[in-house]
């Protein structure tokens, strides 16, 4: 079928129409064309920016929930558009795999093209070499020993040669008048190096890709926080936090145990940290327990998974006892540190009194207390004098709404501040091994013990290694593709030297694009190794 087109000053013409075929033929060359892909490469890196800016579902749910409250218009519209869990938008994905496809569509024809290219013979020196600034020396040796001589060096030797030799090609042909006779020519061509830094590159990063893609399928992360003398065991109800891609099965978790016998903080004067380490036994399934240890930035490797030290604190032990003296609650409670003295909170959850309401706490430890103007402080985040500011609520915690809740706050929606005497919110004082008593006969609070804990994130993506190959090679890959060179190098030499003459007369030239000053050292010693002459080449060849 047909299109009449008209033209200005022509007349009707019949043009063809592309038909089905046609656009997908065009919409694929427009997508495998190397501009595309540089646009989808910066397309993916600006997308990227909003999952690195913006709280994301997958990585924190809370601080995700609290950006849309916070914004009632920009919050829902950008959860909408995807972009409150970019990597997993299909805005984002669609970048993806067009990247991908148009990686592949420029990769597949330049492999053809560049075997084609290494299979097809160095094409033959020019006849005259006047346009290259050639050089002339005379030989002592015979033509055929200039020749091989030059191809030794060309060619060159060892198991890295393939990177920087040549390929030479030599022809043996009539000499142009008015030195008739017949000459030896060697032509020698270099820069497949180049062209093959490129495919490596682009193989690269399309390895890189597929790695990303597989490690986000195939990947589980988790953060847990375990007290000094507890056991962690590794499934999926023991995390704090976990989440997994989409072809990990929770069944494939390996049921070992991680048990943190201690944990050493190491502080300065000055208060700065000078080593955290925390000392555990991990138990993995039909092997013997074993002493590991964990420190910032070296962590413990388990079942093809690597346990990071994330973090750590205090977390000190209670008894609370209700009104009739029953042990309503006991146990260590995390408290999280808000500055680098360790000034920590931490919140009491008691919802088993039997003589009376729930009891919620809030309190602030301080692990060497001091005073300052504006009131007690932390002066150190070793334990040199730790106390306890305590706040205590009586009513309805909301656990039993079904909502899930954060441990590290207090709901007080629902809740009653409990006073004392003088009818103020009481805030009471405590030391380490104190026992309060509680207003109104509410019970009794005591803090045992402060033991310490640490916060530990697992990680395990299978695809690692793979990711590093494929970073590697890619940074091959550009370095040739940068440094390679596309050089050209000829040397002709007269097999039998012309009348008057006893020696052979060598001619050289070189050719290379013009930034590529260092060729004229190759020619330079190319000279050299054929005809035993030192030479200097001042100016190097221009770009024909």
């Amino acid at each position: 079928m047909s299109a009449r087109l008209k033209l200005d000053n022509y007349a009707y013409r019949d043009v063809p129409r592309l038909g089905v075929r046609g656009w997908l033929r065009w919409m694929w060359r427009q997508v495998t064309s190397m501009r595309v892909a540089v646009i989808l490469l910066i397309l993916l890196a600006l997308a990227s920016i909003p999952g690195s800016v913006l709280p994301q579902w997958p990585q924190n749910a809370g601080d995700t929930q609290a950006f849309i409250d916070a914004n009632p218009f920009w919050g829902p519209l950008l959860d909408a558009t995807g972009f409150l869990d970019v990597f997993g938008s299909a805005w984002f994905t669609a970048i993806y795999l067009l990247l991908f496809a148009s990686l592949i569509g420029c990769i597949v024809p330049r492999v053809g093209v560049y075997w084609r290219e290494l299979r097809e013979p160095v094409p033959a020196a020019p006849s005259r070499l006047d346009r290259y600034e050639p050089v002339e020396v005379e030989a002592d040796s015979s033509a055929e020993s200039v020749v091989d001589a030059a191809r030794r060096e060309l060619e060159g030797s060892g198991p890295f040669r393939w990177l920087t030799h040549y390929r030479v090609r030599v022809d043996e042909r009539e000499r142009k008048a008015p030195d008739a006779g017949r000459e030896l020519a060697l032509s020698a061509h270099k820069g497949h190096v180049r062209e093959l830094g490129n495919l490596v590159f682009h193989l690269s990063l399309i390895g890189i890709l597929l790695a990303v893609a597989a490690g986000s399928l195939l990947t589980y992360r988790g953060q847990a926080l375990i007290v000094e003398g507890d056991t962690f065991t590794n499934a999926v109800v023991a995390y704090d936090s976990y989440e997994s891609g989409a072809l990990f099965s929770e069944d494939d978790l390996d049921p070992w145990t991680l048990t943190l016998e201690s944990f050493e903080a190491e502080f300065g004067l000055d208060g700065n940290p000078l080593e955290f380490t925390a000392h555990a036994v991990l138990t993995e399934p039909g092997q013997e327990p074993r002493t590991v240890e964990a420190q910032v930035n070296r962590p413990i490797q388990v079942d093809g998974a690597k346990i990071y030290l994330q973090g750590n604190g205090y977390a000190p032990r209670f008894t609370v006892a209700d009104g009739d003296g029953n042990v309503a609650f006991q146990g260590a409670v995390p408290f999280l540190p808000q500055d680098s003295v360790y000034t920590s909170t931490g919140v009491i959850k008691v919802p088993d009194v039997t003589s009376g309401e729930q009891l919620g706490f809030k309190a602030t430890l301080l692990p060497t207390e001091g005073s300052s103007e504006a009131g007690p402080v932390s002066l150190h985040p070793a334990p040199g004098n730790p106390v306890i500011y305590l706040q205590a609520y009586t009513g309805d915690l909301g656990l039993d709404a079904g909502v899930p809740q954060n441990v590290y706050q207090l709901d007080e929606s629902q809740l009653s501040p409990v006073r004392g005497d003088d009818g103020n919110p009481l805030l009471v004082r405590m030391e380490l091994g104190e026992t309060i008593s509680l207003p109104d006969g509410l019970g009794t609070v005591t803090w045992e013990e402060m033991p310490r804990f640490a916060a530990f994130d697992l990680r395990r993506d299978p695809t690692l290694p793979w990711l590093l190959v494929a970073s590697i090679g890619a940074l091959v890959g550009l370095a040739m593709s940068l440094f390679g060179s596309r050089r050209r190098l000829w040397l002709v030499a007269a097999v039998a030297p012309p009348a008057g003459r006893k020696t052979t007369v060598v001619t050289a030239a070189a050719w290379a694009p013009a930034h590529d000053t260092a060729v004229h050292e190759d020619l330079e010693a190319l000279v050299a190794q054929a005809t035993g002459t030192l030479i200097l080449v001042k100016t190097p060849p221009e770009d024909s």
